[in-house]
């Protein structure tokens, strides 16, 4: 199967036209019902509509929804599943114009008028009715240009989702794409407007259906973009860019792209030019062979993407100035070529001579660093919008699938991944940012966020700082570790003091190890419109999921809070607070299983954050001792398995022209079978398999005695931890593993983790002793006589009072393991 066709994200006039059928229209306003949950209100003064494909609206061509339109007394109502639309077909106005929520989303918040402030959440610690206070609507919020120098939280413009059910986006000023795929400026009357009402209620997923319905999906990223990225702002040499990929390889640290930031071309220029931020001419003092430097790179399976600042054009001292001239038909007399979207020559030679010559020296993309604003020589034409667009079509036409690296311009952004977050300060804070950020692009489609991992600029160095952030770094869209031109600032893993090296070290293998599942996902995005990171609030309803955004669906399959807070000082572990959805889910590191439904705290040493499996939910690894080079394709696999429920897993792999291979895995509690079944789009993929059950009853001596091979041969079983590990060698097209232990559910032994922890934290011996002889005597029942210890000071003096006691958060990390 082929899920590569360009079309799907290209623009065109011919899927722009509504389906008349479905239109109401007057003098001065057009409604059009585009899906049964999102509708498209237009007036204009002259009678005059816009149907050219906008940045955000590109497909307007939908099915005609179910609906029905009655008169009213005072105009007109329209009523769809989900909606009712009352118009009174005069002036847009807020007594005029409405839009109700179906579905009793609440008593009577749940109604849309038009010119109705639709800010994003206002300050949470301010509560009503014992919830954070909101901005009216309520909106959950979707992405933002840029987080140069943020430090911490930051307003999102506004996504498709909200509390209170519906969301608007205004697409009165955006730019249009004329009849040759350029971008260019609406040009719109004064009080022209184009808004699109999104009334899905609380079916989240629905509401970005939809979204991708008008906007176009997200494209498949090339396979290399999921590996770990290498980025510093550093004047590197050839010689030290080189030296520093052969460290990584030495300390089995895989890399996938290679980030040359702005320090390539030349920056020391002659003051008449200006500054030295824009450039295009390879700085030959630093980089002798610009073509052979990338062509090693390619050798060690690197991508290559250089910085670029476009702002200030092409000055007379480039490399590429006089081809530039020539390309325009204008004199080389030393007199700048300014950087002008508006002007058709000047871009097409930007790209066709430009960056052309540079590609042909081997850089695969660009990073697009625009930092000058939404102006250019027309009004409404922002340059950011047409870097993005033509960067990404000029890419996709070039090479096997387009890829561009730049700011997020606003709705639509998705269709030109990846999103380049900005400068992040070296914070606590900017790291609690992230996780909110990422999981909030899923509503506004933008699936593909990339931050700096581990921070920019400013802040302090923190080795727990740093090793969190790259932790929650390989469980986020892209993995770009990325730091400022200080020499203490690089993310090297051997910079770090033990245990967070190793922690670093293992987790960027991790992220290499799950590109088949990362694989998968990236295609489900496209086909699917599922953004890898997705809000809990996407799975779980109610008001208290809103109240969980720093933790994430990661995928189909998995459930991750990252810790972005220091360790305690008691526990000797960080914690991160967790809503889990229904139905049971186990942590794939400590092998614990918890009991969804329910809101916990959760603890962890610094090697490992949450990450919850599904019941019934399959994470295919590569295999250990198999080669991490994201040019592997098809290699052995250590498959993750949750038991607990019945479940099933399309595993996606992708050959080397572009076809797809499906391997679907399926887990019958039920029945006690495991099963791979063959593939569709190549032969049967023979040879080893790895199966690690996780959740699984193993108190019994014998357990996993009873285990069944059908197509295949039975290599080795051993347990450890409350995991079975399996080593199986197919030989036929299928294989079934079949097992009583895979009816069953079960935790590692609870003593174990008990005294682990124990072992840890800053407390007595005494208390330690206390503890553990109450675990050991009545097992989680012991929790409530922890809890008692507390209530009976010893008598100490104040100082010593915590070594006799629990704290509260000891109890909280007991309460994890044993409630």
């Amino acid at each position: 199967m082929r899920h590569t066709d360009a079309s799907q994200h290209s623009v065109t006039h011919d899927h722009v036209t509504h389906d008349h059928s479905a239109l109401l229209q007057g003098e001065h306003y057009r409604i059009t019902p585009l899906t049964e949950r999102v509708v498209r209100l237009e007036w204009s003064p002259s009678g005059r509509f816009e149907d050219r494909p906008t940045t955000f609206a590109i497909r307007r061509d939908l099915p005609a929804p179910d609906v029905r339109v009655e008169a009213t007394d005072t105009g007109l109502r329209v009523v769809t599943g989900h909606y009712v639309l009352d118009y009174d077909r005069g002036p847009f106005s807020a007594n005029g114009l409405s839009v109700a929520v179906r579905g009793g989303i609440s008593n009577y918040h749940s109604v849309w008028r038009y010119g109705q402030d639709l800010s994003l959440p206002a300050d949470r610690q301010v509560r009503y009715e014992g919830r954070p206070a909101r901005s009216l609507d309520g909106n959950l919020g979707g992405a933002a240009r840029t987080l140069d120098c943020a430090d911490g939280v930051i307003p999102l413009e506004p996504g498709v989702n909200s509390e209170l059910g519906y969301a608007v986006i205004d697409d009165s000023g955006s730019m249009v794409f004329d009849a040759d795929g350029h971008l260019a400026p609406r040009d719109a009357e004064p009080g022209y407007l184009d808004l699109y009402v999104f009334a899905a209620g609380h079916d989240h997923v629905d509401a970005v259906e939809d979204f991708f319905a008008i906007s176009g999906p997200q494209p498949l990223l090339p396979r290399y973009a999921l590996g770990n990225w290498w980025s510093r702002y550093h004047r590197y040499s050839d010689t030290e860019y080189l030296r520093l990929m052969d460290r990584f390889d030495a300390e089995k640290v895989p890399l996938s792209v290679a980030v040359v930031d702005m320090d390539w071309h030349l920056t020391d220029i002659d003051p008449k030019y200006g500054a030295g931020w824009t450039g295009y001419t390879w700085n030959r003092e630093l980089f002798d062979d610009p073509e052979a430097f990338q062509a090693e790179l390619h050798r060690r399976g690197l991508k290559v993407t250089l910085n670029v600042h476009p702002a200030d054009g092409v000055r007379a001292f480039e490399d590429a100035y006089e081809p530039m001239c020539r390309a325009m038909g204008r004199e080389p007399n030393g007199d700048p070529i300014d950087f002008d979207v508006t002007d058709r020559a000047s871009m097409d030679a930007y790209f066709n001579v430009l960056h052309r010559g540079l590609e042909d020296l081997g850089t695969d993309f660009w990073w697009i660093d625009w930092q000058s604003g939404p102006y250019s020589k027309r009004d409404g034409m922002d340059p950011l919008w047409v870097l993005n667009h033509e960067h990404f079509t000029d890419s996709d036409a070039h090479t096997d699938r387009g890829l561009t690296f730049s700011r997020y311009a606003g709705p639509g952004s998705h269709r030109y991944p990846v999103g380049f977050s900005g400068d992040a300060i070296i914070t606590w804070e900017s790291l609690a940012f992230q996780p909110r950020m990422t999981a909030a692009g899923a509503n506004i489609g933008y699936g593909w966020w990339s931050h700096d991992i581990g921070g920019h600029m400013g802040g302090f160095k923190d080795d727990e700082l740093e090793t969190r952030w790259v932790e929650f770094g390989v469980f986020s869209p892209i993995m770009r570790l990325h730091s400022s031109n200080s020499r203490f600032s690089g993310k090297e893993p051997w910079k770090v003091a033990e245990p967070g090296r190793s922690a670093i070290v293992e987790h960027l293998r991790l992220r290499h190890r799950m590109l088949p599942y990362l694989n998968s996902m990236n295609l489900r995005a496209h086909r699917d419109g599922r953004s890898i990171v997705e809000p809990v609030y996407f799975e779980t309803h109610g008001f208290d999921a809103y109240r969980y955004l720093d933790e994430y669906l990661f995928g189909s399959q998995l459930l991750v809070a990252p810790i972005i807070r220091p360790t305690d000082p008691v526990v000797r572990r960080a914690s991160a607070d967790v809503l889990l959805p229904e139905g049971r889910w186990t942590d794939v590191v400590t092998g614990h299983s918890y009991q969804g439904g329910r809101a916990i705290r959760m603890y962890r040493g610094i090697s490992s954050i949450p990450v919850l499996l599904r019941a019934g939910g399959f994470l295919p690894l590569v295999a250990e001792g198999e080669s991490l080079d994201v040019r592997n394709l098809f290699p052995a696999l250590d498959v993750q398995v949750a038991g607990g429920a019945s479940g099933s897993f399309d595993l996606d792999e992708e050959r080397q022209d572009g076809s797809w291979v499906r391997t679907r895995f399926v887990l019958d509690a039920e029945a006690g079978e495991l099963r791979v079944d063959a593939p569709e789009g190549m032969g049967a993929r023979r040879g080893e398999w790895r199966f690690t059950l996780l959740g699984l009853d193993l108190g019994a001596p014998d357990a996993g005695a009873d285990l069944q091979v059908e197509g295949g041969e039975l290599l080795g079983v051993r347990t450890g931890r409350g995991r079975l590990l399996l080593r199986v060698r197919a030989d036929q097209d299928s294989l079934v593993i079949r097992s009583g232990l895979l009816t069953t559910a079960g935790q590692p032994d609870l003593t174990d983790e008990v005294e682990e922890l124990l072992h840890g934290a800053r407390i007595g011996f005494g208390l330690k002793d206390r503890i553990f002889g109450l675990v050991e005597s009545h097992g989680a029942g012991a929790l409530a006589s922890v809890i008692a210890q507390g209530a009976h000071p010893t008598g100490h003096a104040a100082e010593t009072y915590e070594y006799d006691r629990p704290t509260a958060e000891l109890v909280e990390a007991l309460t994890e393991l044993l409630g």
